[in-house]
């Protein structure tokens, strides 16, 4: 239910319509806002909406977070002015998040607002990518805005590492259809067929099999039950394969590195390319310490993504304003 108390500016609803087209795991759309009138703008996890198996460190659900707050920067930068950012702003309540103030009047710079206009370009992908190359100079500029943010962007080109993200990837996807316990909750956030939801992931989100890349992907249609594995994973059709990671890892860094993900996707839907998330191995503490070990040069590891050219794009339903955005108690 939406917090109530005093009005709802039509700014604040601009920033809250921006910020709810950010990634979350499962599209669980983790986060409510509270404007205060004209003034500030709180972001708060919903802690309603967490995945105590896949996420009990609540680390992916201030990912998603970090990812719409990063929207709410933009959106202000959009309408004039700069964003004025405290993170947890009262310790006696680790689930608010952020406050964003109104600053002084500013323009966005050209790089700014093309990550503004990328907004409704941005999809998640799933499944293989068209065999189209990647815009050039791409994967370096990525790793610019990963450092704009504070993490930093590991490209996974040589074939023994690839091949490694492989297996681990296929571990953790392995370790979570073998636990029936986490495959409910995954089941949980899938639509049914004649249950359409304004949150989840549809059924048939990817209409291959889950395992037809290099890197296994969620079942979220329950198709690996009739067919294990799929009899020839496209391996050229993966796409680039990168992982996203910090040098801390704490709920500060998780809200961070949220941002910088969500300032890369949005990079780069600009370009028309887009990212499927791998971070099934994250989810289970001995790989993700393992992709630390070998794969991250210690950092802390975030996200595992895949960018490419899909061929064809779906976007989800977001939910209604009224059910994230509320006026401060008086």
């Amino acid at each position: 239910m939406p917090v109530t108390g005093t009005p709802i500016s039509h700014s604040s609803a601009y920033l809250v319509r921006a910020a709810v087209t950010a990634p979350s795991l499962h599209n669980t759309q983790p986060w409510r806002f509270v404007a205060d009138g004209d003034r500030d703008l709180e972001l708060h996890a919903d802690t309603r909406r967490c995945l105590p198996l896949a996420d009990p460190r609540g680390r992916e659900l201030l990912l998603g977070c970090g990812a719409a707050l990063f929207n709410v920067r933009l959106a202000m930068l959009h309408l004039g002015f700069r964003p004025l950012v405290r993170v947890f702003p009262d310790l006696r309540q680790p689930a608010h998040l952020a406050t964003v103030a109104w600053g002084a009047y500013t323009r966005p710079t050209a790089e700014e607002q093309r990550l503004f206009d990328a907004l409704g370009l941005r999809h998640t992908a799933h499944g293989p990518f068209l065999p189209e190359p990647l815009p050039a100079g791409l994967v370096a500029a990525l790793r610019e805005q990963a450092d704009c943010e504070g993490a930093r962007l590991h490209v996974v080109g040589d074939a023994v590492d690839r091949r490694l993200v492989a297996a681990l990837v296929r571990a953790g996807e392995d370790a979570h259809r073998a636990d029936e316990r986490f495959a409910a909750e995954q089941a949980g956030w899938a639509w049914q067929p004649v249950r359409p939801r304004r949150d989840g992931v549809p059924a048939d989100a990817g209409v291959r099999h889950p395992d037809a890349t290099a890197l296994a992907g969620r079942d979220y249609a329950s198709l690996a039950g009739a067919s294990p594995r799929h009899p020839r994973p496209w391996s050229a059709r993966t796409g680039e394969v990168v992982l996203l990671a910090t040098d801390r890892d704490d709920p500060s860094t998780w809200l961070t590195a949220g941002q910088a993900l969500q300032r890369m996707l949005l990079h780069a839907a600009g370009l028309g390319v887009m990212a499927a998330f791998h971070t099934q191995p994250l989810e289970v503490p001995e790989l993700r310490e393992r992709v630390r070990r070998t794969l991250t040069a210690g950092q802390y590891p975030q996200v595992i993504l895949r960018l490419g050219h899909p061929p064809y794009v779906r976007s989800t339903p977001r939910r209604g304003l009224a059910e994230v955005l509320g006026g401060a108690r008086v």
